[in-house]
Order: C-alpha cells, then structure tokens, then sequence
C-alpha cells in the first residue's frame, strides 16, 4: 500500500511522570481515584472512556469503548443493553479488562475481574438520571443486530417521541441495565522514556489484601 505517512517512524518519548511502588495508594481504587480526578482536572476529553473488552464461548475476543459511570471499592459500573454482543458474551462469560488510556497525561491504568449485573433498582435508578433523548434511544435501537438503514432507527425515535411526548422519564427497558466489574488485576501504567516505562500492578490474594509489585516494561 501507498501510504505517504510512514508509521513505523511514528513514536513519542514519554517524560511527564514517574511512578514509584513506594508512591502509590495501597488500594488500586484509591489510586485509580487519585488518576481518574488528574484526568478530569487537566481536559482530558471524555476521561471515563474505557475499552471494555470481552469474550465469547469459543474464546474469540470482542472490544468496544463505553463509559464509566460509577466507581468504589467494590469496582467498576458501565450501563448497556443486554441484548448486545457484549451482554451476550458476559451472560457466557462473566469475566472482562477494561483499559483507560490518557495520552494527554501519558498514563493508561488496566483492569481485570469478573462482571455482574447490578440490580434492577440501581439500573431504573441511573436509566431516569438520563436525558429523555437518551432513554429513546435506548428503546429505540436493536443494539448489534442488522438493520437496513437508519431511517428505521429515525423512525422509531420519532414514535418513541410521540408516544411519551407529555411524560419526562421513560420507563427502563427489561433488556438494558447496569453492570460491575469487581477487580482483582488493577495496572497502572506511567510512561518513561527510551519505552523504560513504570508499571505497578496490583494484584487481589485469596484472604482479600492485595499484593502490589512492579512489572518490566
């Protein structure tokens, strides 16, 4: 292929931080806290976006970006639709990575664990926080199926907008919802130079402390 960019020559040299074992919170969400309002602090556009990567029965692995609604001690929260590949592949198989990428601040903080569904009330909860335009489009799209055009999904927004044109909220659909991912792999990444980069993982043990190291880069 013609390409007049040559990507093999594209590199950065990473020099805004450092990160040291000694340096970070002994739990990961307390330093995931600490990154997550840096991100937010210095513009970085969209910093709750995630690549949520899953997988389905035949090991095949699938990967999206989504947003981080939520986070604590017990983990990670994301809402979608259940009837999506991803919610179909994590009814398989419940386990998934989610990765944050800020380049802007030449960090990137990896996740690993098992999701679950949050209840029905905590996804009403946040589903009736959402801009109304939001909640149709949620009743309106037939999430990763095959459709024709979009004039089908314009179409059933326009119904969507006549049928609940004197309410506020819409009722949640059954087949959209919440999930958690609760870590027990938590990486932290700082970008160094030469490609010498600093990584912490932490790493959840079976009496529920978590064992924190440095890994080579």
């Amino acid at each position: 292929m013609n390409n007049t960019i040559s990507v093999a020559d594209l590199r950065e040299d990473y020099r805004q931080a450092t990160l040291e074992i000694e340096d970070v919170a002994p739990h990961p969400i307390a330093q995931f806290d600490e990154w997550f309002k840096i991100a937010c602090s210095q513009a970085v556009k969209e910093p709750n976006a995630m690549v949520l990567a899953t997988v389905n029965p035949q090991g095949r692995p699938s990967a999206r970006v989504v947003l981080l609604k939520g986070y604590d001690e017990s983990g990670f929260t994301f809402f979608t639709n259940y009837q999506s590949q991803k919610g179909k592949e994590l009814e398989e198989n419940p386990f998934g990575a989610l990765v944050f990428n800020w380049l802007e601040l030449e960090k990137q903080v990896r996740i690993e664990g098992k999701i679950q569904k949050l209840s029905p009330e905590e996804s009403t909860s946040y589903f009736k926080s959402r801009p109304k335009s939001s909640q149709i489009g949620a009743w309106a799209s037939p999430q990763s199926t095959v459709i024709e055009s979009r004039n089908l999904l314009e179409e059933r927004v326009q119904s969507l907008q006549a049928q609940y044109a004197q309410t506020e909220t819409l009722p949640r659909p059954e087949h959209w919802g919440g999930y958690l991912l609760s870590p027990d792999r938590v990486e932290f990444w700082q970008g160094r130079t030469s490609r010498l980069h600093d990584r912490i993982r932490y790493h959840l043990q079976s009496q529920g402390d978590w064992k924190i190291e440095r890994l080579a880069p």
